[in-house]
């Protein structure tokens, strides 16, 4: 196995010989919706199976069929080359991370106009997003590097002031031909350094932006070159790599419009027995498991363990879902001096004899994790199609015999691909192993106004600022459940925010005595009338379910209202297909129903007389008082 894992997609299961027959009798079902188009976009797909996908979509939404809990999305796309196939490619992709997408192409080679013009195709479409799928051939790096980039430059801001999109700017794939042979990159003129030196300017320009990048020089030099760039495809019809690798291309694209919107993989769940280990450690005992360096099997185990710890470095939570006695399975990690895993890194650990499914299900219950931020890595084929069958948003890659190739299957497959990488995210793993040990608290004192007090919470509430900028957009755009409205807006509307005095936002951060929570909440209002604010966005981690902040967020929310004169607050929840669980966030609080909403939305009211009870914890205003309530 080399580039044929990603030409053919070979973490995804292969489509069925029907698929085609599905397509068609999901265009027509009464009953169809997004779950049974992500159902069909989770296989290795070709372009002809995207493109049947793609007109069912298009179909289903004709007939005014709604693609939830498909997240929509408007993506506009320029390029210098051909790009005729990709709309299609990209729209049955992205149902696979979670994305309804709706594509505006413009024509070949309007990148520069598109971009300008206020009434051009794209901008008038008002896009999410703008991919800009650069290719070295129509740049001009033949003048200079900073002539390519000035141009990019000169498309990011056209797209952002007249369209109001961020943009998604490749990186430039370079041509595999030289003409110095390994002495090219010392040359500065070549074709090749000119690529490298323009993708290194690239990266660091938009460093700190919110544009974000898709590496195609990465992705072309994974696949190789030679094989992504096809001369007879180019002079035949400017397609800017091989074709056979348009699903490829689509899913990277995919994949990065997901992270945008949250939907890139959290936790990774590891199955035990011939995944992190050679041999059944019940049969072989702990001395009979293949593990060590030196051993060709053993050394392919240890990279999977190794991938793993690399994960949870950046954030990803690690859980073990095994049937296995649980003392024998815990010695592994205790005991084995090869093991680079032990369980400390592990937030969650289930080894039993229950069937996988419920193991995973238990798992993102005790994290507080939806099912859709779950991957699965099992050996065992009959296992992973039990899982998929059974819960059908938790990813589960394909493995190929060879364990040797199961890290770089699991690596291929992008399930965490991110466009921001902040200490927060960094610390997620601990986060969510602090959780679990809450949880261990919660059970053991029994009632919750006791482990409440027990926790020992210190609560800090800010207005918007530069420093938490970029994590507040995140959140934003990334939180779905414990989202009242789940209105998107960009770091620039949050500057915006942040700089007008007639706004009151919050941002929250929550830490107690097992650690520092990070940034828990972000609150937007604005003014509505002269007594009255309006709560635009009020969203929530739900890492800190069960703890009653939103309680004390209201309170505080209520006492700087109360300094500004406001007499009432108004708060609107609008359904989505995730936020359910505050479906009654406003009734619990103690709002008054005042007018019921288009497609189940509710609008609330509370005065600002009220006195709202919490739980205890110490508050931090930043205006040099602490107070315990």
């Amino acid at each position: 196995m080399s580039a044929g894992l990603y030409v053919e997609l070979e973490w995804l299961p292969k489509p069925p010989a029907d698929f085609r027959k599905r397509c068609r009798e999901l265009a027509a079902a009464a009953d169809a919706g997004g779950t049974d188009v992500a159902r069909l976009a989770s296989f290795a797909l070709t372009q002809d199976h995207l493109e049947r996908l793609s007109e069912t979509m298009t179909a289903l939404r004709e007939r005014g069929v709604g693609l939830a809990p498909l997240e929509s999305f408007k993506l506009g796309i320029i390029g210098n080359a051909t790009l005729d196939g990709l709309p299609s490619a990209l729209i049955a992709s992205a149902a696979r991370h979670g994305i309804a997408l709706e594509c505006v192409k413009a024509d070949f080679g309007q990148t520069l106009a598109e971009a300008l013009a206020p009434d051009s195709a794209v901008n008038s479409a008002r896009p999410d997003a703008v991919l800009l799928a650069l290719d070295h051939r129509g740049l001009p790096l033949s003048s200079s590097v900073d002539e390519a980039l000035a141009f990019v430059r000169a498309l990011r801001d056209g797209f952002r002031t007249n369209g109001g999109a961020l943009s998604i700017v490749s990186s430039l794939a370079a041509p595999p031909e030289t003409a110095f042979g390994s002495f090219e990159r010392q040359v500065p003129a070549t074709p090749r350094a000119r690529a490298a030196a323009f993708n290194a300017t690239l990266a660091e320009d938009l460093r700190g932006s919110q544009d974000v990048l898709l590496d195609v020089a990465w992705l072309a030099e994974t696949v190789g070159l030679a094989t992504w760039h096809d001369p007879t495809q180019w002079n035949l019809a400017k397609f800017p790599f091989d074709q056979r690798l348009l699903p490829l291309f689509a899913d990277y694209v995919a994949r990065v419009i997901g992270a945008l919107r949250g939907k890139s993989r959290k936790c990774l769940v590891l199955d035990l027995d011939n995944t992190l280990w050679g041999g059944v450690i019940g049969d072989d005992g702990l001395e009979g498991i293949v593990l060590s360096q030196g051993d060709a099997t053993g050394e392919a185990f240890l990279e999977v363990q190794r991938t793993a710890l690399v994960l949870r470095e950046r954030g990803i939570v690690l859980a073990v879902s095994s049937k296995n006695d649980d003392a024998v399975a815990r010695t592994a990690f205790a005991k084995h001096a090869d093991m680079l895993l032990r369980e400390e890194h592990i937030a969650v650990f289930q080894a039993n004899w229950n069937d996988k499914a419920t193991n995973i299900a238990a798992i993102a219950r005790e994290l507080s994790l939806g099912l859709d931020a779950m991957v699965f890595l099992d050996d065992n084929p009959v296992e992973r199609n039990f899982v998929r069958e059974s819960l059908p948003e938790v990813a589960v890659p394909e493995l190929p015999d060879d364990p040797a190739l199961y890290a770089r299957t699991l690596a291929a497959a992008g399930y965490f691909e991110s466009v921001a990488y902040s200490e927060e995210d960094r610390r997620r793993a601990d986060l969510y192993a602090d959780n679990a040990r809450r949880a261990a608290l919660q059970g053991a004192v029994g009632d919750l106004a006791g482990y409440l007090a027990s926790l020992d919470m210190h609560i800090t509430f800010r207005p918007f600022d530069a420093e938490g900028r970029a994590r507040i957009a995140q959140l934003i755009n990334k939180s779905n459940q414990f989202n009242l409205t789940t209105r998107r807006y960009t770091e620039l509307e949050v500057a915006a925010f942040e700089a007008d005095p007639s706004m009151l936002t919050m941002q929250v951060r929550l830490a107690d005595r097992f650690g520092d929570n990070g940034m828990i909440s972000v609150v937007i209002a604005r003014p509505d009338g002269p007594e009255r604010l309006e709560i635009d966005t009020w969203l929530m981690s739900c890492r800190v379910l069960g703890r009653c902040v939103e309680h004390m967020v209201l309170r505080e929310l209520i006492h700087q209202a109360r300094a500004r004169g406001v007499r009432s607050l108004t708060g609107t929840y609008v359904p989505t297909a995730k936020n359910a669980m505050v479906s009654a966030h406003y009734e619990k609080l103690g709002f008054k129903l005042i007018e019921n909403l288009d497609s189940g939305a509710t609008r609330w009211e509370l005065g600002t007389h009220v006195e709202i009870e919490a739980a205890p914890m110490t508050v931090d205003r930043g205006d040099a008082s602490l107070l315990a309530v």
